[in-house]
C-alpha cells in the first residue's frame, strides 16, 4: 500500500470488549464491513476512541487482527501504537507491521515529564523500526507530552514519517505546521478542527471517532471538498457540527459506543474505570443522530 493513498476519512474504531475481557470479533467485524461499504478511505484501530490506554497487549493485538481479517485488504489499515517506553512502542509497531497493517499511528504515553529530545527519539525509534508509513499523533488535551512545531519539523526529516494528526482544537496551529513542513508531511484533521477548514488549508483528510457513526456523511463532506463545492460542503459541515457539540460534553469513547449501540452495533460500554453515559446523555446523542440522518 503506497503512502500517498492515505487520504480521506479514517474512522477511529472502537474496541468492543465483553465482561470477560475478550474482544467481540463479530460486532467489530460487522462494523468494519459497514464502514467500508459506507465509503471510508481507511480504518484506524487503537486510536483514542479505541481506548488503547485501557487495553492490555493481547487485547490490542486481537483488535488489529480482527480489523485486518474483516477488512480483507479493501482499504488501508493504520494501527495505533502507544507505550510509555520506547522499547515497547517499537515492539508493538514491529508486531503490527508483521501482521500486515499499512501504516502506524504513533502515540506517546508518559507519566514523568519528557524533554523534547526524548520525545523526538521516541518517535524516531518507531519510524526506524518499521518500513510502513508513520503518522505522528498528538493530543495535548489528554497527553502529558506534546509535539511542538519544532519537534514535528525535525521528525519530518525522517522519510517514513509522512503524516501528522494534531488533535488540539487549534486550526491555526495546523496552518503553522503546514507552512513549516511543506510537502514533507501531510496533515490529517481531528473533528474538533472542523475538518472542512483543514481540507481548505491543505489537509488530506481526518482521523476521528465520530466518523464511526456518521461515515456516509463524512465521506460526502470529503467528496464535496475535493470537488471544491465549498458552499454545499459548509452547509453539511454546519449540520454535522452538532455531533461534536454533544460529544464535547462527555467521554468520547462512551459517546461513540453509545451512538453505535443506537445504530444496532452492540459494542458494549466504555472500559472501566470509565463509566457508561447517563440516560440524559444517551437521549442527547439519540437526538443529534436523528438530526444528522438526512444530511
Amino acid at each position: 500500500m503506497k503512502a500517498d493513498q492515505f487520504h480521506g476519512v479514517f474512522p477511529y474504531l472502537v474496541s468492543p470488549v465483553d465482561r470477560d475481557g475478550n474482544i467481540m470479533a463479530d460486532v467489530l467485524g460487522r462494523l468494519v464491513d459497514h464502514l467500508v461499504h459506507s465509503g471510508v478511505h481507511g480504518l484506524t484501530p487503537l486510536g483514542s476512541t479505541g481506548e488503547f490506554a485501557y487495553l492490555e497487549w493481547e487485547q490490542r493485538r486481537r483488535v488489529v487482527e480482527v480489523v485486518l481479517e474483516a477488512n480483507a485488504g479493501r482499504v488501508p489499515v493504520v494501527a495505533g501504537v502507544a507505550a510509555a517506553t520506547t522499547a515497547e512502542a517499537v515492539r508493538q509497531a514491529r508486531a503490527f507491521e508483521q501482521m500486515g497493517v499499512d501504516g502506524i499511528l504513533a502515540i506517546m504515553e508518559a507519566y514523568f515529564p519528557i524533554p523534547e529530545s526524548g520525545i523526538i527519539r521516541y518517535f524516531s525509534a518507531i519510524a526506524h523500526a518499521v518500513s510502513c508509513p508513520l503518522t505522528l499523533y498528538t493530543n495535548p488535551n489528554f497527553q502529558r507530552v506534546d509535539l511542538t512545531i519544532d519537534a514535528i519539523d525535525k521528525l519530518a526529516e525522517i522519510p517514513s514519517i509522512q503524516y501528522v494528526k494534531d488533535a488540539s482544537s487549534n486550526t491555526g496551529r495546523l496552518m503553522s505546521i503546514i507552512n513549516r513542513v511543506g510537502d514533507r508531511l501531510k496533515v490529517f484533521s481531528a473533528s474538533a478542527h472542523i475538518p472542512l477548514c483543514v481540507l481548505l488549508i491543505g489537509g488530506v483528510g481526518w482521523m476521528a471517532g465520530p466518523a464511526c457513526i456518521i461515515p456516509a456523511q463524512s465521506v460526502r463532506l470529503y467528496d464535496l471538498a475535493m470537488a471544491k463545492k465549498w458552499e454545499e460542503a459548509m452547509l453539511l459541515q454546519r449540520g454535522l457540527w452538532m455531533i461534536n457539540q454533544v460529544f464535547a460534553k462527555y467521554s468520547l469513547a462512551a459517546c461513540i459506543k453509545t451512538g453505535l449501540a443506537l445504530q444496532g452495533f452492540e459494542v458494549g460500554d466504555p472500559l472501566p474505570p470509565q463509566e457508561p453515559l447517563s440516560e440524559k446523555a444517551r437521549d442527547e446523542i439519540r437526538r443529534a443522530l436523528k438530526m444528522v440522518e438526512g444530511l
